[in-house]
């Protein structure tokens, strides 16, 4: 029995992968439209609901009007760099536009598994402002078109701390134990405890991870949990006071609780930027290019920006007086929010670390993790110990009274 049904279950996987890879190996419709795949992170696209651009659909029309040609974009989301990277490397299914971040970008150009873009094809590129060209993780500008940027910054609740900080500190101070949150993973975590002590977060010394960890092992017991996604209802719902995340998904927590307000810190913080990729080996090259020309153009650059609400490279958009007032309606001082004047000074950017470095970071963090286990372990035994002896004393108690009246 037990062999029949995992016999069921691997062939039940096997059809429902068939399904959900079939369209992404399919290049052609049954109407004859050419199948573009277009693999991005969830909510990131204006995607036509309440009432806003519909992107894709958009592309579409205007790719067949300019070209003659059908095509039909198929859209489907990932959850992390990591998540794509393994999609793309296992080779089981093929994409033609993808939009990864710095990091991830420059590690797969060192793998080769990007195409080389034809920049003549992209016309709207000189719309990419100056500072988002010839980046670290792609500094000839051959394999990656700017998507958006943002910044990490301290979200903080104003009915639960007091003042107005402007340190990494905070993240540290006693009053709050129990009301800090912390990145639920190693790169951002290792992060704001680097940035407080003034510790380059590219760095290859095995010891300025370790006095990185120090400093998060020190701040554990202040920290209510470890969060990713969580942050969104842990802040909005005023459960936790103060948590570091992405200046755009502040704007989008306000909405819904106006006493959070936001930072940058004063020691730097990291900068991202998401571009857009063609992966190796697309059949589609010439149409993957449009799409990016057409993502530049203003309509749907700007659509874009006020969809996914973080900062634009497109200086069509950040001329855009519509955005700017689009901006400042989800918060009175968005734009400043996600375009601050000091942002050379706060620009720093997490690197592609080697595999040692990377390893080294992970087995840190598992260690502080493991830590927080075996002190959690070291509270449950105690009390499974406690409840055991108590269940023995009272059984001995009852043997004791039972002997007792037998031999009355």
């Amino acid at each position: 029995m037990k062999s029949i049904k995992k016999t069921i279950a691997v062939i039940l996987a096997a059809v429902v992968l068939a399904a959900v890879s079939a369209p992404l190996l399919t290049s052609c419709g049954s109407d004859g439209a050419v199948t573009l795949n277009v693999y991005n992170w969830g909510e990131y696209i204006s995607d036509g609901s309440e009432d806003s651009f519909d992107t894709n659909a958009e592309f579409e029309k205007w790719y067949f009007e300019n070209y003659g040609k059908k095509v039909k974009v198929n859209y489907t989301t990932y959850a992390s760099n990591e998540d794509m990277y393994a999609k793309l490397k296992s080779g089981a299914v093929k994409y033609d536009i993808i939009v990864p971040s710095d990091y991830m970008i420059e590690l797969m150009i060192e793998e080769d598994m990007l195409e080389e873009i034809n920049f003549a094809n992209i016309p709207n590129y000189r719309y990419i402002a100056d500072e988002y060209r010839g980046l670290f993780y792609d500094p000839d500008d051959k394999y990656s078109v700017p998507y958006t940027y943002g910044m990490v910054g301290i979200i903080y609740n104003t009915s639960m701390v007091e003042g107005t900080p402007e340190s990494w500190n905070l993240m540290w101070d006693e009053n709050y134990r129990g009301k800090i949150l912390n990145f639920n993973n190693p790169r951002d975590a290792f992060g704001t405890a680097m940035y407080r002590l003034g510790i380059d977060v590219n760095t290859t010394s095995h010891a300025d991870w370790d006095a990185a960890y120090e400093a998060l092992k020190e701040q554990k017991p202040l920290v209510q949990s470890y969060v990713m996604d969580e942050v969104f209802n842990k802040m909005k719902g005023a459960s936790a006071a103060i948590a570091p995340y992405y200046a755009g998904d502040f704007l989008t927590m306000y909405g819904d609780n106006e006493d959070l307000a936001f930072y940058y810190p004063k020691e730097g913080t990291n900068v991202f930027v998401d571009a857009v990729c063609i992966p190796k080996g697309t059949q589609h090259k010439d149409i993957a290019e449009a799409y990016i020309n057409f993502l530049l153009s203003e309509e749907p650059a700007v659509a874009n920006a006020e969809y996914i609400g973080y900062a634009s490279p497109n200086t069509l958009v950040r001329e855009s007086e519509d955005y700017a007032e689009a901006m400042n309606e989800m918060h009175p001082d968005a734009y400043n929010i996600l375009y601050p004047d000091n942002v050379d000074f706060l620009a720093t950017y997490y690197q592609n670390l080697s595999n040692e470095t990377r390893d080294y970071m992970n087995s840190r963090w598992e260690d502080l993790k493991i830590e927080s286990s075996v002190g959690g372990g070291i509270y449950i035994t105690s009390a499974v110990i406690l409840v055991l002896l108590a269940i023995w004393a009272g059984a001995n108690a009852i043997k004791k009274k039972y002997r007792a009246r037998f031999y009355e």
